[in-house]
């Protein structure tokens, strides 16, 4: 059997945390807590953020030679999917994690482009540290709010609640797509086929976990000539937080590379920026949820397939 394909698929039981490396570390780290998150573990080479929900941590930046993406982590739902692992490209034996949150680990290369990914298990959770209320809205014939009952916040970060899903540029569509849906409860909710040649150029993945509700994608990934991670993509609370976390962001003259805006495929609204080593991190909120019944959709990919409104696509987004 190809160490590419399992006998069953490993099921994953939601996405964790996301690794950067970065050449100059405390350059990206005021950034990184300007988006939003906050520090919770620091060694030699690595910090690791977290975010205000019960993942110990969701984010973290390793000081290494390049600026590189080094993958993404999603836990599995048993030992038994860690150990169905250990046959796939690369892979480590289990091992003991010491990140926060602890567990067990394994570490995997994906044959098309050889980027790490990294399956946990037995992570224990944390604490939630922020809670925020929902919100009344007045419409123009309801009217929610009570009399003299004000809307009042304070400037800051957006605090990010948890990671909603990543992209990457593969250099082999097909080859991609078969190892991920064919080895893991990846689901296709979009696939987008390009006018020419009406082959699939880019599909949302979603966890397939039955009836349950789950965000519209965890994974996406197109096809392009060089491997790159696109963005990274973190869920804040609502409308409101998130446009804070936009004022804040341009106040601290950081670098806006799209929104913000609500897109097609997955509804969120978004807001996508640069940090200081152009890695894109997108603040989300308002996304579709999916489960079994939600049919797959398949779109011609066209210039009106990414927004609905807000800004143009710009020609930084695309690449």
């Amino acid at each position: 059997m190809s160490p590419s394909v399992l006998k069953q698929k490993i099921s994953l039981n939601r996405i964790a945390h996301v690794y950067y490396t970065y050449k100059d570390l405390e350059k990206a780290h005021p950034f990184l807590l300007d988006f939003g998150f906050s520090e919770v573990k620091r060694t030699d080479d690595k910090i690791y953020y977290r975010g205000y929900g019960t993942e110990p941590f969701i984010y973290c930046a390793i000081k290494g030679n390049e600026n590189a993406f080094s993958g993404p982590a999603w836990v599995v739902d048993s030992l038994e999917d860690l150990e169905l692992a250990t046959s796939l490209p690369g892979a480590t034996p289990i091992h003991d994690s010491d990140a926060p949150g602890g567990g067990k680990k394994v570490t995997f290369y994906e044959p098309v482009d050889n980027c790490p990914f990294h399956l946990v298990y037995g992570q224990e959770s944390v604490e939630i540290t922020e809670t925020f209320p929902e919100l009344a809205f007045n419409f123009p014939t309801s009217k929610h709010r009570p009399v003299n009952k004000t809307q009042r916040f304070k400037k800051g970060p957006a605090p990010i609640h948890k990671l909603g899903h990543f992209g990457l540029c593969v250099t082999d569509y097909k080859k991609a797509y078969e190892f991920y849906t064919t080895n893991f409860n990846l689901k296709p909710t979009e696939l987008v086929y390009a006018p020419d040649t009406g082959e699939d150029v880019t599909t949302f993945l979603h966890l397939d976990r039955g009836s349950e509700w789950v965000d519209h994608h965890a994974f996406f990934f197109f096809e392009g000539p060089k491997f790159h991670v696109h963005h990274s993509s973190f869920e804040v609370f609502d409308f409101d937080i998130q446009m804070l976390g936009h004022t804040w962001l341009t106040e601290k003259k950081y670098e806006n590379c799209w929104g913000v805006g609500r897109h097609v495929m997955g509804s969120q609204i978004f807001d996508y920026w640069f940090d200081p080593d152009r890695f894109i991190l997108e603040h989300y909120v308002d996304g579709d949820l999916v489960n079994d019944e939600t049919p797959i959709n398949r779109t011609k990919a066209g210039p009106g397939n990414l927004h609905v409104w807000g800004p143009e696509v710009p020609e930084t987004f695309l690449t």
